[in-house]
Protein backbone atom coordinates (compact mmCIF):
# COMPACT_ATOMS: atom_id res chain seq x y z
CA UNK A 1 0.00 0.00 0.00
CA UNK A 2 1.39 3.39 -0.96
CA UNK A 3 2.20 6.08 1.60
CA UNK A 4 -0.39 8.35 0.01
CA UNK A 5 -3.13 5.75 0.33
CA UNK A 6 -2.25 5.06 3.97
CA UNK A 7 -2.40 8.76 4.81
CA UNK A 8 -5.69 9.43 3.01
CA UNK A 9 -6.59 11.71 0.10
CA UNK A 10 -4.20 14.45 -0.90
CA UNK A 11 -6.89 17.15 -0.75
CA UNK A 12 -9.34 16.14 2.00
CA UNK A 13 -10.85 19.63 2.06
CA UNK A 14 -12.25 19.27 -1.47
CA UNK A 15 -15.35 17.43 -2.74
CA UNK A 16 -15.69 16.20 -6.31
CA UNK A 17 -19.22 17.14 -7.39
CA UNK A 18 -20.36 15.63 -10.69
CA UNK A 19 -23.16 17.78 -12.09
CA UNK A 20 -25.42 15.25 -13.81
CA UNK A 21 -28.37 17.45 -14.71
CA UNK A 22 -29.83 17.76 -18.17
CA UNK A 23 -31.68 15.24 -20.25
CA UNK A 24 -29.25 14.84 -23.12
CA UNK A 25 -32.17 15.57 -25.45
CA UNK A 26 -29.93 15.86 -28.50
CA UNK A 27 -28.68 12.35 -27.71
CA UNK A 28 -32.10 10.75 -27.33
CA UNK A 29 -32.63 11.61 -23.66
CA UNK A 30 -29.78 9.49 -22.29
CA UNK A 31 -28.13 10.10 -18.94
CA UNK A 32 -24.98 11.71 -20.31
CA UNK A 33 -22.73 10.44 -17.56
CA UNK A 34 -23.34 6.94 -18.94
CA UNK A 35 -21.95 7.75 -22.39
CA UNK A 36 -19.03 5.42 -23.03
CA UNK A 37 -15.60 6.65 -24.02
CA UNK A 38 -12.72 4.24 -24.49
CA UNK A 39 -14.86 1.44 -23.09
CA UNK A 40 -15.95 3.14 -19.87
CA UNK A 41 -18.81 5.42 -18.82
CA UNK A 42 -17.84 9.07 -18.56
CA UNK A 43 -18.91 9.09 -14.91
CA UNK A 44 -16.54 6.23 -14.13
CA UNK A 45 -13.70 8.15 -15.77
CA UNK A 46 -14.49 11.27 -13.74
CA UNK A 47 -14.62 9.33 -10.49
CA UNK A 48 -10.91 8.61 -10.85
CA UNK A 49 -10.35 12.25 -9.92
CA UNK A 50 -12.10 11.55 -6.63
CA UNK A 51 -9.18 9.56 -5.28
CA UNK A 52 -7.32 12.85 -4.77
CA UNK A 53 -10.18 14.45 -2.88
CA UNK A 54 -11.98 14.06 0.40
CA UNK A 55 -15.49 13.28 -0.83
CA UNK A 56 -17.59 12.62 -3.93
CA UNK A 57 -21.07 13.93 -4.62
CA UNK A 58 -23.51 13.35 -7.48
CA UNK A 59 -25.93 16.16 -8.29
CA UNK A 60 -28.95 14.71 -10.09
CA UNK A 61 -32.67 15.22 -9.64
CA UNK A 62 -33.15 11.69 -10.97
CA UNK A 63 -30.22 9.62 -9.67
CA UNK A 64 -31.73 6.27 -10.72
CA UNK A 65 -29.62 5.83 -13.90
CA UNK A 66 -26.48 6.14 -11.78
CA UNK A 67 -27.55 3.86 -8.92
CA UNK A 68 -24.92 1.22 -9.69
CA UNK A 69 -22.17 3.69 -8.78
CA UNK A 70 -23.45 3.95 -5.17
CA UNK A 71 -22.67 7.65 -4.82
CA UNK A 72 -24.02 10.08 -2.27
CA UNK A 73 -26.44 12.26 -4.17
CA UNK A 74 -28.22 15.57 -3.80
CA UNK A 75 -30.99 17.24 -5.76
CA UNK A 76 -31.37 20.88 -6.75
CA UNK A 77 -32.40 23.08 -3.85
CA UNK A 78 -33.68 25.77 -6.22
CA UNK A 79 -35.40 23.98 -9.09
CA UNK A 80 -35.44 25.04 -12.71
CA UNK A 81 -32.12 26.88 -12.72
CA UNK A 82 -30.08 24.46 -14.82
CA UNK A 83 -26.33 24.30 -14.26
CA UNK A 84 -26.27 27.19 -11.74
CA UNK A 85 -28.83 25.30 -9.67
CA UNK A 86 -26.72 22.16 -9.91
CA UNK A 87 -23.56 23.85 -8.68
CA UNK A 88 -25.53 25.51 -5.88
CA UNK A 89 -26.89 22.09 -4.84
CA UNK A 90 -23.32 20.77 -4.71
CA UNK A 91 -22.26 23.67 -2.50
CA UNK A 92 -25.21 23.09 -0.18
CA UNK A 93 -24.55 19.35 0.00
CA UNK A 94 -20.78 19.43 0.38
CA UNK A 95 -19.16 18.59 3.71
CA UNK A 96 -15.87 20.22 2.77
CA UNK A 97 -14.58 23.76 2.38
CA UNK A 98 -14.15 23.50 -1.39
CA UNK A 99 -16.09 21.87 -4.24
CA UNK A 100 -14.66 20.82 -7.59
CA UNK A 101 -17.65 20.98 -9.94
CA UNK A 102 -17.39 18.97 -13.14
CA UNK A 103 -20.08 18.35 -15.74
CA UNK A 104 -21.00 14.69 -16.24
CA UNK A 105 -20.42 14.90 -20.01
CA UNK A 106 -16.73 15.87 -19.85
CA UNK A 107 -14.80 12.64 -20.44
CA UNK A 108 -11.26 13.96 -20.73
CA UNK A 109 -10.67 16.00 -17.56
CA UNK A 110 -7.06 15.43 -16.51
CA UNK A 111 -5.55 15.28 -13.07
CA UNK A 112 -3.06 17.92 -14.17
CA UNK A 113 -5.88 20.35 -15.00
CA UNK A 114 -7.49 19.73 -11.62
CA UNK A 115 -4.18 20.29 -9.86
CA UNK A 116 -3.84 23.59 -11.71
CA UNK A 117 -7.13 24.74 -10.22
CA UNK A 118 -6.26 23.49 -6.75
CA UNK A 119 -2.88 25.21 -6.73
CA UNK A 120 -4.46 28.55 -7.67
CA UNK A 121 -6.56 28.75 -4.50
CA UNK A 122 -5.88 31.32 -1.82
CA UNK A 123 -7.54 32.98 1.16
CA UNK A 124 -8.64 35.88 -1.04
CA UNK A 125 -10.31 33.61 -3.61
CA UNK A 126 -13.83 32.08 -3.61
CA UNK A 127 -13.73 30.42 -7.02
CA UNK A 128 -11.11 29.31 -9.55
CA UNK A 129 -11.75 28.47 -13.19
CA UNK A 130 -10.10 28.49 -16.58
CA UNK A 131 -10.92 30.78 -19.47
CA UNK A 132 -10.85 29.23 -22.94
CA UNK A 133 -11.49 31.15 -26.11
CA UNK A 134 -12.22 34.21 -24.03
CA UNK A 135 -15.02 32.47 -22.11
CA UNK A 136 -15.06 31.26 -18.53
CA UNK A 137 -15.38 27.49 -18.07
CA UNK A 138 -17.63 27.21 -14.99
CA UNK A 139 -18.18 23.44 -15.12
CA UNK A 140 -14.57 22.56 -14.55
CA UNK A 141 -14.04 24.86 -11.61
CA UNK A 142 -13.45 25.15 -7.88
CA UNK A 143 -15.95 26.87 -5.60
CA UNK A 144 -15.77 27.72 -1.92
CA UNK A 145 -18.72 26.26 0.01
CA UNK A 146 -19.52 29.63 1.57
CA UNK A 147 -20.88 30.75 -1.81
CA UNK A 148 -23.94 28.54 -1.20
CA UNK A 149 -25.79 31.19 0.79
CA UNK A 150 -25.49 34.21 -1.51
CA UNK A 151 -25.86 32.11 -4.64
CA UNK A 152 -29.01 30.51 -3.28
CA UNK A 153 -30.48 33.95 -2.66
CA UNK A 154 -29.59 35.02 -6.18
CA UNK A 155 -31.13 31.89 -7.72
CA UNK A 156 -34.37 32.36 -5.82
CA UNK A 157 -34.62 35.98 -6.91
CA UNK A 158 -33.61 35.66 -10.58
CA UNK A 159 -32.10 33.32 -13.16
CA UNK A 160 -28.40 34.20 -13.31
CA UNK A 161 -25.91 32.24 -15.36
CA UNK A 162 -22.91 30.62 -13.74
CA UNK A 163 -20.71 33.21 -15.40
CA UNK A 164 -22.94 35.91 -13.96
CA UNK A 165 -22.64 34.42 -10.48
CA UNK A 166 -18.87 34.24 -10.84
CA UNK A 167 -18.75 37.91 -11.71
CA UNK A 168 -20.22 38.66 -8.26
CA UNK A 169 -17.63 36.81 -6.20
CA UNK A 170 -13.87 36.76 -5.73
CA UNK A 171 -13.13 34.59 -8.75
CA UNK A 172 -9.66 33.83 -10.00
CA UNK A 173 -9.72 33.31 -13.76
CA UNK A 174 -6.80 31.32 -15.10
CA UNK A 175 -5.79 32.10 -18.70
CA UNK A 176 -6.13 29.56 -21.48
CA UNK A 177 -2.34 29.25 -21.53
CA UNK A 178 -2.43 27.86 -17.99
CA UNK A 179 -4.60 24.97 -19.17
CA UNK A 180 -2.62 24.47 -22.38
CA UNK A 181 0.54 24.12 -20.31
CA UNK A 182 -0.82 20.86 -18.88
CA UNK A 183 -3.37 19.93 -21.57
CA UNK A 184 -2.11 21.12 -24.94
CA UNK A 185 -5.30 20.25 -26.85
CA UNK A 186 -7.66 21.59 -24.15
CA UNK A 187 -9.39 18.22 -23.96
CA UNK A 188 -10.25 18.74 -20.30
CA UNK A 189 -13.01 21.18 -21.24
CA UNK A 190 -14.49 19.05 -24.02
CA UNK A 191 -18.12 18.08 -23.47
CA UNK A 192 -20.20 15.56 -25.41
CA UNK A 193 -23.62 16.98 -26.18
CA UNK A 194 -24.57 16.15 -29.77
CA UNK A 195 -24.46 13.21 -32.20
CA UNK A 196 -21.58 15.00 -33.93
CA UNK A 197 -19.70 15.07 -30.63
CA UNK A 198 -20.14 11.31 -30.31
CA UNK A 199 -18.27 10.63 -33.53
CA UNK A 200 -15.74 13.44 -32.98
CA UNK A 201 -14.67 12.15 -29.58
CA UNK A 202 -15.18 8.41 -29.98
CA UNK A 203 -18.10 8.22 -27.56
CA UNK A 204 -20.95 5.73 -27.84
CA UNK A 205 -24.42 5.63 -26.35
CA UNK A 206 -24.95 3.25 -23.43
CA UNK A 207 -26.91 0.08 -24.04
CA UNK A 208 -30.70 0.65 -23.94
CA UNK A 209 -31.05 -1.05 -20.56
CA UNK A 210 -28.62 1.39 -18.97
CA UNK A 211 -29.71 4.68 -20.51
CA UNK A 212 -32.20 5.89 -17.94
CA UNK A 213 -33.32 9.49 -17.71
CA UNK A 214 -31.23 11.96 -15.76
CA UNK A 215 -33.44 14.95 -16.31
CA UNK A 216 -33.52 17.99 -14.06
Amino acid sequence: MSERRRSGPEFPEVTLAVIAGGRGERLGGVAKGLLEVEGRPVLERLLELGRLLGDVLLVANDPAPYARFHLRGVEDVVRGRGAPGGVHAALEGARTEWVLAVACDMPFVTEAAVRGLLEARGPEVDAVCFTVGGRVEPLLALYRKTLAGPWGEALRAEEPSLRGLLSRCRAKLLPEEALRAVDAELRSVVSVNTPEDLSRHGAILPSPGLRGNAGN
